[in-house]
């Protein structure tokens, strides 16, 4: 642990260390306790690692070492992240551990999707991400060796096995009658991968960027002045600016809230882009692939309720999909998708 901080706290000496939460999901995490017998250094630390028995779906839905890599890379985030103290991979043992800050020692407040945002947290939330894809948009993203390992957002396997009638039967009238009636097919194939095969569009207004690729409000946390941070970068990807706007927005508000403020806030997220003219994305450009973009966050979330708990918390699943099928009505997913597809 001495070592792991050495490049951030010179001179603090690490005397002992002791788990004092496990946190394990998809990957082991866990926040440790550090005391010091020489220098000052951070009184807690977060630990996060390879869960070997999910590594095999992490691999295939993520990446298993996107996260440490991104970090390594050194490559400046302008929006609010943890500090990364360390991250190191092994490929023989198939692992990678990072050691990093502990968010809530700054008081930070981790949000889930039965804890919305505010209007004004979903703003400084937008600002962050339209920050990011500045930094990294067309060129400013391919003229980088540091970051040519990343990948662009493409379709993976396997949720079309997903048993949706089981997210129907929990979902009931909770959502339109629209969301129920959907086929696996219709969802997986015809909305979502259809979706995703657009994010890879060239174009100034439409050229990928960096993004996130998971920044559902589970992975966000709240700081005391309201400034939104965005939490496990496993599924940093490159593609299309609506994946990260729809998939943060559409989620973290309720219906209600993002029915009456959608529009200002994409207006907060195109007004935070620094871009040449020539670069900058229309309002209706953002409007249309912001619609379109449901389709990730619907099929994503129909999948997971569909898998019981195992991957998360049936009340957190039950808020998503409630969100992400009004949103998919709301907004007219469908006709959207046929505009930007054909």
């Amino acid at each position: 642990m001495t070592a792991a901080l050495a490049q951030h706290f010179p001179g603090a000496t690490v005397d002992d260390v002791r788990v004092v939460l496990c946190d394990d999901g998809t990957n082991r995490r866990a926040r440790l306790a550090l005391t010091y017998s020489a220098g000052d250094g951070p009184a807690t630390v977060f630990a996060k690692a390879v869960d070997p028995e999910h590594a095999d779906l992490v691999a295939l839905t993520s990446g298993l070492y996107h996260e440490p890599r991104l970090f390594s890379s050194k490559v400046p985030l302008p929006l609010d992240h943890p500090v990364v103290y360390t991250a190191v991979i092994d490929e023989d043992r198939r692992d990678f551990l990072m050691i990093m800050e502990d968010v809530v020692a700054r008081g930070a407040d981790p949000r889930d999707a039965t804890r919305p945002m505010t209007v004004e947290q979903a703003a400084s939330g937008v600002r962050g991400l339209a920050r990011l894809h500045s930094s990294c948009w067309g060129e400013r993203l391919t003229s980088r060796p540091e970051l040519d390992w990343v990948e662009p957002f493409v379709a993976f396997a396997g949720l079309e096995f997903a048993p949706l009638h089981i997210a129907h039967e929990r979902l009931g009238d909770t959502v339109p009658a629209e969301i129920v009636e959907l086929s696996g097919t219709e969802l997986f194939t015809d909305i979502w991968a259809r979706y995703i095969g657009s994010l890879t569009d060239a174009g100034p207004t439409s050229a990928p960027t960096l993004l996130h690729g998971d920044p559902h409000i589970g992975n966000t946390y709240v700081l005391p002045d309201d400034t939104v941070g965005f939490l496990d970068w496993q599924m940093v990807r490159r593609g299309n600016y609506s994946l990260d706007l729809g998939y943060f927005l559409q989620g973290a508000l309720t219906v209600a809230d993002r029915r009456d403020s959608e529009r200002a806030l994409l207006g907060e997220y195109r007004d935070a882009l620094r871009l040449p003219a020539a670069e900058l994305p229309s309002e209706q450009d953002i409007w249309l692939r912001y619609r379109a973009s449901v389709a990730h966050g619907l099929a994503i979330w129909m999948a997971t309720l569909s898998g019981g708990d195992a991957w998360q918390r049936a009340d957190i699943c039950l808020a998503f999909s409630q969100r992400y099928g009004a949103a998919f009505v709301d907004l007219d997913t469908r006709a959207a998708l046929d505009t930007i597809c054909g």
